[in-house]
């Protein structure tokens, strides 16, 4: 008896080692083999940080961040310039949507009648597939490269970072919002699809209802992004606080430079909120119940009656 338990205990114990330690060596070495040339080819040199020249500057750059930049005058051209930056994020946003949400519509694959039969007919087939190559095309350019285009088209300012960001964005919000569609629940889609729905009936009433909220909180990251994105336009350009901000780091003013950081975490803050008001509020969106075995139903208007209600 007690050789057995000694045998089972001994069949039970703990191997001394790692038994795909082998294999992860192997990985590890192939990864550093492939990230030294990748060093190499950037120039990545971080000692130079710690260079005694390098660390009294930063040094000194670091130390001039106390105190915060407060006067009067300086916290007002702030807000004037916070405002800017959040108008052009805002208004970059809101026309990438009007670029967006048509694409989305037209590119979406579960919006089309003709592939309920299993296979969809050559010519919207084509057609979505030219549409998803130009929301390639528009996100595969960043703003900066665009807000340089636009700015010698349209000159300095915050026009050229409007565009810029309703460009490259459009392309980022289709792509996304046609990927969190065609991810979701398609049934309710289908079947009214399939009795008679217009594509923007089973849009509001079967994809919209159930992808809200996801819809919503990117869109929400998104503007966060634009935001920041602004703030980097402001270095070509732009306008708004980058602008600004450039202008203080190039003359080593870092107290000027802590406070618009300070304004920049309190927008993200700001946008962070904003998302979690709305989440639990698009959740409470009315959503229809397809019954199974009772055909659809419209009122007068053409609104679709929910007939599973009570």
């Amino acid at each position: 008896m007690s050789t057995a338990t000694a045998s089972s205990a001994r069949l039970r114990a703990p191997p001394a080692r790692d038994p795909a330690w082998l294999g992860r060596m192997f990985w590890a070495g192939a990864a550093l083999v492939l990230l030294w040339p990748l060093l190499v080819a950037t120039e990545f040199k971080p000692w130079l940080l710690f260079e005694a020249s390098n660390l009294k500057v930063t040094g000194q750059f670091l130390a001039s961040f106390v105190p915060p930049a407060h006067s009067a005058e300086f916290l007002a051209m702030v807000g004037r310039e916070t405002w800017r930056t959040v108008a052009i994020a805002t208004a970059g946003l809101t026309l990438a949507l009007l670029l967006a949400v048509p694409l989305t519509l037209l590119s979406t694959r579960v919006l089309s009648v003709s592939a309920l039969s299993g296979r969809m007919a050559r010519g919207p087939f084509w057609l979505r597939q030219a549409l998803r190559w130009l929301l390639i095309g528009l996100r595969s350019v960043p703003e900066l490269v665009w807000a340089l285009v636009f700015v010698r088209v349209v000159g300095l300012g915050p026009t050229a970072g409007v565009l810029a960001i309703a460009l490259t964005y459009g392309g980022m919000l289709g792509k996304v919002y046609g990927e969190i569609l065609e991810s979701g629940e398609v049934h309710a889609t289908e079947t009214l699809l399939r009795n008679g729905s217009s594509r923007l009936q089973a849009f509001f009433y079967g994809l919209l209802p159930q992808n809200a909220g996801e819809l919503t909180s990117y869109t929400v990251y998104r503007w966060e992004c634009a935001i920041r994105s602004s703030v980097v336009l402001g270095f070509v350009g732009a306008g708004g606080l980058g602008q600004q901000m450039d202008s203080s780091m190039k003359m080593f003013n870092g107290g000027e430079v802590l406070t618009m950081l300070a304004v920049f975490v309190a927008l993200i803050a700001l946008a962070d909120r904003v998302s979690s008001a709305l989440r639990p509020k698009l959740e409470k969106l009315p959503h229809v119940r397809i019954s199974e075995n009772e055909p659809l139903q419209f009122d007068a208007k053409g609104n679709l009656i929910d007939q599973t209600a009570s």
